[in-house]
């Protein structure tokens, strides 16, 4: 196998070239916390905090109406066709010491998955692509150039195995943010979503107004995907918009959880506008919160691109939410804890992605750093 060749080779140099003080193990995964999902959401939505208009064309008196969105299930409107959700596990494999600069050294599995779904509701995969990614900072408080190149030459033609520069492509990563592990996480993840736009792109010609798209997460990925009759569904989504809205209500100011405290099952709260109205956004109930562990399980939050700023049609955003609470059943109940916000089709996706990841086991049999000595 190339690709376990060229990690093995990797490993190899950097062994031979540098001081390695080792993960105990080989590689530990590293977790990011609080949920990676929610500081993503926090992340490619950094500048929404305010919230102050509206983005669909009858909207509602208040901000803290609740629209009544009855299920619509398959059987009456096949309207989502194709799901698509991005994943990836991250690991420290250990510390590079050279010439007195100590850096993390990481390893990325990322991955991007679509299936379609028939009218008779067969899931088939569509498309199926994954990555492993060498991740460590290059010059500077980093790698030197000649050992840079080195791990360079082992990029694979096929994008399978790539060697990632930290510093050079640490796009959509936090401001301020330091920690060279953090960062390395926030770079993987970017390159997820690179990849998550290709397998997109491959269902061009496939979606239509009655054919729809569902991905899992954000539609503002590294640019925004403005591919029609999409819309992006997050399982976890950021707590600090805040809702300027004026009105007859005393509380004007609204944050999410109170915007979100009295949304009841099938009921959506009113579209908003991000980004200067090019995607408009609402949050969803696909589930009663009475026998949930928390008040906001249950709640999705849909984005819709809305590329000529112009707002959503209110019908639409209806039709929408309608056939989105249709998709609650099956659930992965018991598979997976966030299935109060899954999507069936989306986990399918997920774990279409995962299975094509080598196993814990499997990456520490690739993984072998000459024991450390004098350290």
């Amino acid at each position: 196998m190339v690709l376990a060749e060229n990690l093995r080779r990797a490993i190899g140099v950097l062994s031979e070239t540098l001081r390695i003080l080792p993960a105990t193990g080989g590689a530990v995964e590293y977790l990011q916390r609080p949920d990676a999902e929610e500081v993503d959401d926090e992340r490619i939505n950094s500048g929404v905090d305010i919230v102050d208009e509206f983005a669909e064309t009858n909207p509602p008196s208040s901000a803290a109406t609740n629209i009544f969105v009855p299920p619509k299930f398959r059987r009456e409107k096949h309207l989502f066709r194709f799901f698509l959700d991005g994943s990836l596990r991250t690991y420290f494999l250990g510390t590079g010491v050279e010439r007195g600069r100590s850096f993390p050294i990481m390893l990325a599995q990322i991955g991007a998955s679509c299936v379609r779904r028939s009218d008779t509701g067969q899931l088939s995969l569509h498309r199926n692509e994954s990555r492993v990614l060498l991740l460590a900072p290059k010059g500077g408080d980093g790698i030197s150039d000649g050992v840079w190149e080195d791990l360079r030459a082992l990029n694979s033609p096929d994008l399978a195995f790539q060697v990632i520069d930290i510093n050079q492509h640490a796009v959509n990563v936090a401001k301020g943010e330091i920690d060279p592990r953090n960062k390395a996480g926030g770079v993987a993840r970017n390159r997820m979503h690179e990849l998550e736009i290709e397998v997109i792109d491959s269902a061009d010609g496939l979606l239509s107004e009655n054919s729809w798209m569902i991905l899992d997460g954000a539609v503002k990925l590294t640019e925004f995907v403005n591919t029609p009759s999409l819309i992006g569904v997050a399982k976890s989504f950021s707590k600090k918009p805040q809702f300027h809205f004026s009105g007859s209500l005393p509380q004007r100011h609204i944050d999410v959880t109170g915007l979100l405290e009295g949304l009841e099952f099938a009921h959506r709260t009113p579209a908003f506008a991000s980004y200067g109205g090019k995607v408009a956004f609402w949050y969803l109930r696909l589930w009663p919160y009475k026998h949930l562990d928390y008040p906001l399980m249950g709640v999705i939050k849909v984005e819709l691109p809305t590329p000529k700023t112009q707002p959503a049609e209110t019908d639409l955003v209806n039709e929408l939410s309608r056939c989105l609470i249709g998709e609650r059943s099956v659930t992965p109940y018991g598979q997976d804890p966030r299935w109060h916000c899954h999507l069936y089709p989306i986990f399918c996706a997920e774990s279409a992605t995962k299975a094509r990841f080598m196993t814990g086991e499997v990456l520490l049999g690739h993984v072998r750093w000459p024991a450390p000595t004098g350290i």
